[in-house]
C-alpha cells in the first residue's frame, strides 16, 4: 500500500502568506524520523512533538514503528521557520501512515503541537489567512487560541480547532467540527488607551485647534516648549479624538500586531480605536524600525493607522529619526536584512515633543551654551522638519486660565471629526481662488519654499478649509497654514 500524503502549511513573508507544500513518506527499515527542507532548529525539534502529540491522541507513535519517515518541506530553497508547521507535518504523517483517511485537497492546516496533542497559538494567523484564497484554498484549520484575530474575514472556511484528534475525526468524517462564523459586535474591543480627555486639559486652545486640523487631514505636528506647558498630555490625548478604524483598517492593523507577537493569544484582539506607540527615547534603532529573524515589525509599522508620538525628540538615536523619513512620505517601510527585505504599512500621524534646549527653559534661566543648543536642534535635519506640516509653540498657561469653562470633550471632538470627514468624502478637493493662488506664489518665492513644501501647504490649507465646512480654499486658510509652517 501506497505511504505517501501531501498536505500544505504556510508561514508569513513580511505580510504575505508564503505557501509551503508538506509531503510525508514512509518506508520499511530501521526506524528514523527526518524532516528535510531547509528547517530551523524549531521545526527540527517538531519530531518529537509531533511523535508525544500523535501517541496521545491514540494513535501509534512513529517511534514505536520500524519504518524511514521523510517529512519534506517545500520549495526546499525557501528558509522555514517557527513551529506553525506542527499540525501540517502531524496531519501529513498520520495520512500516509494510513492511520487515517480522507480528502486533503484544498485544506491548510496552521498551529503548534503540544506533547499531549493541543493545538496551541502562533503568530502571524491574521495576515496568513487573509492572503489564502488567492492560492485556492477552500479551507483553513487554525488554533482555537487564534480565532479573535480572524473573525472578520469571510473569504475562506475557517475551523478552529483544539486539539490533532479533533482534526483527524472531522476529516474522517467521524465527528465534524463546526466552522467559524464571521461575528463582529462580540469579538472587536476598544481596549482603554493611556489617553487622557481634553476636557481635562485646560488652556492652549490654539494647540487644540491645531491637533484638530492635524487629525482631519493626518498632519504630522511638532511641539516645543520648556518643560510642564502640556506638551506630553496633549500628545496623549491627540489620539482619543481620531475616528473609528473601519473593518479594512482593523484587519491591517491587527496583522502588523499579531506578526510582532503584540497579539495576545486567547484573548479579544480586535480594536476598533487607532493604536498609539510611545517609545521611549532611549528604545534602539532595531526596536524604532524592526528586525530579527524572521524579521519582526517596529514601533514605526506597529503605529499603522495610528499615532506615533515621540517625546523628547532630540534625544532620539538620530538614525531612529531619520528612519521616519520613508513613513512620513510614502506611507510604508523598507527593513531590509542580509537574505531578505519586508515591507510593511507605516500610514501614521507623528507627534513630536521638544524643549527649546538640552536644558528645557529656553529662557533667562538658561545654562546652555550656543553650541549646545545649536547641537541638539541639528538632530531634526531638514529633511524630516520639511515633512512635518504643524509647527506649535507652546507656552505656560496663566491661574485665569484654569479657571475657564471645561473645554469640549474627546467624544465631542471625535464626533465633530467623523462628521467633517463625511463632509471631505462629498466636497471637491482642491479648489483655491484667485487671490489664494496668488498669495501663495508671493509666499512661496519670499520664503524660498521647496515644490513639496509648497503642496504640502496646500493639503493643509484643505484640511483648515474643511474644518470651517468651506467648498474651496481662501487665502485666509494659506494665511493660517503658512503660519503652521513657520512656527
Amino acid at each position: 500500500m501506497k505511504k505517501y500524503s501531501k498536505t500544505s502549511a504556510a508561514q508569513l513573508a513580511g505580510l504575505s502568506p508564503q505557501i509551503i507544500t508538506i509531503e510525508a513518506d514512509i518506508t520499511n527499515g530501521l526506524h528514523s524520523f527526518s524532516i528535510v527542507g531547509l528547517a530551523d532548529k524549531a521545526i527540527s525539534e517538531s519530531r518529537d512533538r509531533v511523535a508525544s502529540a500523535i501517541k496521545n491522541s491514540g494513535f501509534v507513535s512513529p517511534k514505536q514503528k520500524n519504518q524511514k519517515v521523510v517529512i519534506s518541506l517545500s520549495p526546499a530553497q525557501i528558509r522555514k521557520e517557527g513551529s506553525i508547521f506542527d499540525l501540517g507535518i502531524a496531519v501529513a504523517y498520520l495520512f500516509a501512515a494510513n492511520e487515517v483517511r480522507g480528502d486533503l485537497n484544498d485544506k491548510i492546516f496552521l498551529g503548534e503541537l503540544s506533547l499531549e496533542g493541543k493545538v496551541l497559538g502562533v503568530r502571524g494567523i491574521l495576515p496568513i489567512v487573509m492572503g489564502l484564497e488567492q492560492f485556492g484554498f477552500t479551507e483553513v484549520y487554525i488554533p482555537r487560541m487564534n480565532i479573535h484575530e480572524v473573525s472578520l474575514i469571510d473569504t475562506i472556511t475557517i475551523y478552529p480547532v483544539d486539539s490533532l484528534r479533533e482534526i483527524i475525526d472531522h476529516l474522517s468524517g467521524a465527528r465534524l467540527i463546526q466552522q467559524m462564523t464571521v461575528s463582529v459586535s462580540p469579538l472587536i474591543e476598544s481596549p482603554q488607551q493611556d489617553c487622557r480627555d481634553m476636557a481635562s486639559i485646560r488652556g492652549n486652545e490654539h494647540v487644540k485647534r491645531a491637533l484638530m486640523i492635524a487629525a482631519i487631514g493626518r498632519h504630522n505636528v511638532l511641539l516645543f516648549g520648556p518643560p510642564g506647558v502640556g506638551k506630553t498630555m496633549l500628545a496623549q490625548a491627540f489620539a482619543g479624538i481620531l475616528p473609528d478604524l473601519s473593518n479594512t483598517q482593523i484587519l491591517e492593523t491587527t496583522s502588523i500586531h499579531s506578526v510582532s507577537r503584540q497579539v495576545q493569544q486567547g484573548e479579544r484582539t480586535l480594536s476598533r480605536r487607532p493604536p498609539i506607540r510611545a517609545p521611549h527615547h532611549t528604545s534602539s534603532y532595531s526596536a524604532m524600525i524592526g528586525g530579527g529573524s524572521p524579521v519582526s515589525p517596529g514601533e514605526i509599522a506597529l503605529a499603522h493607522n495610528g499615532v506615533l508620538f515621540l517625546d523628547e525628540l532630540p534625544e532620539f538615536d538620530r538614525r531612529s529619526i531619520e528612519a521616519l523619513r520613508q513613513s512620513m512620505e510614502e506611507k510604508f517601510i523598507t527593513i531590509s536584512r542580509l537574505k531578505e527585505s519586508v515591507r510593511y504599512p507605516s500610514n501614521f500621524i507623528f507627534i513630536g515633543a521638544m524643549n527649546p534646549c538640552p536644558c528645557g527653559y529656553g529662557d533667562a534661566r538658561c545654562k546652555c551654551s550656543e553650541p549646545e543648543q545649536k547641537k541638539y536642534r541639528s538632530k531634526i535635519s531638514g529633511a524630516i522638519s520639511d515633512r512635518i506640516d504643524i509647527f506649535i509653540p507652546m507656552r505656560r498657561i496663566s491661574t485665569e486660565q484654569l479657571r475657564e469653562a471645561p473645554p469640549e470633550s474627546t467624544l465631542v471632538l471625535r464626533d465633530k471629526i467623523h462628521r467633517i470627514q463625511e463632509f471631505q468624502q462629498r466636497r471637491q478637493k482642491g479648489i483655491l481662488t484667485d487671490s489664494a493662488i496668488d498669495f501663495l506664489r508671493e509666499n512661496a518665492e519670499r520664503l524660498s519654499l521647496s515644490n513639496r513644501a509648497s503642496v504640502r501647504i496646500i493639503e493643509l490649507a484643505q484640511s483648515i478649509a474643511d474644518l470651517s465646512l468651506s467648498e474651496i480654499i481662501t487665502k485666509e486658510h494659506l494665511l493660517e497654514a503658512l503660519q503652521y509652517r513657520q512656527s
